[in-house]
């Protein structure tokens, strides 16, 4: 023992009892909570890539397209027809989102045989994409999580992948179903945890997907005709790894999951149901309390969210905020109030799924056009492609080249039941496109210009031109 241990050792001896007996107690505890820290860290979970499904140009779905389906299926009335034109021009899509392939086959008959074709197009086509860019091998895999929320074969989609791509005995497989929109965010949750329990590090597959080959709704019920206007057909598939080599490779680590759950709620729980109608027909109804619960959802899913990612100095500001709220006796006022998540996050993949729900959550977050913008133009490009959409939005991120290194992005998602989900991760590296993004091309077209307002009639004065000037101006002296 050295000069000065022994110094030191003597010197607490010297302490009187109520003193020391403390002073050990804390080193002591100082000692344990240091390696239950070190011993009970995570391994880091990174995003090495993704892919995103960009289905042939001649899937390409307008209104166009959608009219003629509906006019040779003689399945609607003309006021049923009215109704869906309707939603579809207020819906905020485009013209070049992508209907399943049973639209374009001429036969306008639901059929399992539609539903496997349009199942291994979209999962097929992602995971050859990411695996070969990110240079892992199916073998490679030891999670595979997929969703799809309205399919559910037997065998199961997770299972068709094991066997197209020739996985290992021991991969651990899951599919779910009825997650609604939120199953891309839930998905990757659902992955993080398995690998972190796992005792050696690997690679987990995400892959979501939607099909509506045998959900399209042939009916009159308005609350079901909704589905048909606003879903698409889109697919995604991410790779995560906890493996520590590949972190050089990776664009993004994962910092925080959150999941909260509103079914308790009976308006929540039936705001999206699938359901029969009076006729027997199988649809999806989607209540006009949707986006009411969006947003109430939201709120509390946002209030959870806030301490562990805003930094103290807007939290502060909030509680500021909402005081100054209920002392100037305005509870009202003080219950809308919400932090500023900008300054939390430099980039947001914000539920896409409807332009009622965009609009509900920007005037509840108070986002201004350029945060929503992403959302919107993925809405307008491929429609509501359900649980991949957030996937969709990050690639608009990196088509734009606005992702540098250090970065924190926010993944929102909504889903039936209803549930709310948040995925927050931080970037590796500056990102650009890859080769298979599907915003390639098109990209340069957002955010689209607003259209030139047409002026009322009451106050609309024509110009003449300069003819009519003349020949005003010379009757007009003739009349003096």
């Amino acid at each position: 023992m050295s000069s000065s241990m022994a110094a030191a050792v003597s010197s607490l001896r010297s302490l009187p009892l109520p003193i020391l007996v403390p002073l050990v107690a804390s080193a002591l505890a100082f000692v344990v909570t240091v390696f239950r820290r070190v011993l009970g860290r995570q391994r880091p979970v990174y995003l090495l890539n993704y892919s995103c499904h960009l289905p042939d140009a001649d899937r390409q779905c307008n209104l166009e397209v959608c009219e003629y389906f509906g006019l040779r299926s003689k399945r609607y009335t003309d006021e049923t027809a009215d109704f869906m034109r309707l939603i579809f021009r207020k819906s905020g899509l485009g013209q070049e989102t992508f209907a399943p392939p049973f639209i374009f086959s001429g036969k306008f008959e639901k059929t399992l045989a539609f539903a496997i074709q349009e199942a291994e197009e979209g999962l097929f086509t992602v995971v050859s994409q990411l695996l070969a860019k990110s240079d892992v091998s199916p073998r490679d895999v030891s999670v595979l999580v997929v969703a799809c929320s309205m399919y559910s074969p037997q065998p199961s989609l997770a299972s068709m992948i094991v066997r197209r791509f020739k996985m290992k005995d021991d991969v651990k497989a899951y599919s779910f179903a009825g997650m609604g929109c939120s199953a891309g965010t839930v998905g990757i949750d659902m992955a993080a945890r398995l690998l972190r329990v796992q005792r050696r590090p690997g690679y987990a597959l995400v892959v979501v997907t939607e099909n509506t080959s045998l959900n399209w709704y042939f009916g009159n019920n308005k609350h079901m005709l909704v589905t048909n206007c606003i879903f698409r057909v889109g697919s995604a598939a991410a790779l995560i790894t906890d493996v520590p080599a590949r972190r050089a490779d990776a664009k993004y680590q994962l910092l925080r999951t959150l999941r909260t759950h509103h079914g308790a709620d009976d308006a929540a729980y039936n705001a999206a149901v699938q359901m029969e109608d009076e006729d027997g027909g199988v649809g999806v109804a989607l209540t006009k309390d949707l986006v009411r619960v969006a947003g109430a959802g939201l709120r509390s899913h946002i209030a959870t969210l806030a301490p562990y990612v805003l930094p103290v100095s807007e939290l502060l500001r909030y509680v500021y905020r909402v005081a100054w709220a209920y002392s100037g006796g305005n509870p009202k006022a003080a219950a809308g109030l919400v932090p500023d998540f900008q300054r939390a996050f430099e980039h947001m993949c914000i539920h896409s799924g409807g332009k009622a729900v965009i609009d509900t959550v920007a005037k509840l977050m108070g986002f201004g056009p350029p945060v929503v913008e992403p959302a919107r133009a993925t809405l307008h490009r491929f429609g509501n492609t359900s649980s991949s959409l957030v996937f969709y939005e990050l690639a608009y991120f990196e088509a734009k080249r606005r992702v540098r290194a250090g970065d924190r992005l926010w993944m929102l998602a909504f889903g039936t039941g209803f549930k709310a989900c948040s995925v927050v991760w931080r970037a590796l590296r500056d990102s650009g496109p890859d080769a298979d993004n599907p915003w390639n091309g098109c990209a340069h077209r957002y955010p689209m210009a607003l259209p030139v307002p047409t002026p009322r009639r009451h106050n609309y004065q024509p110009q003449p031109q300069p003819e009519q000037q003349q020949q005003l101006e010379a009757e007009q002296k003739k009349q003096l």
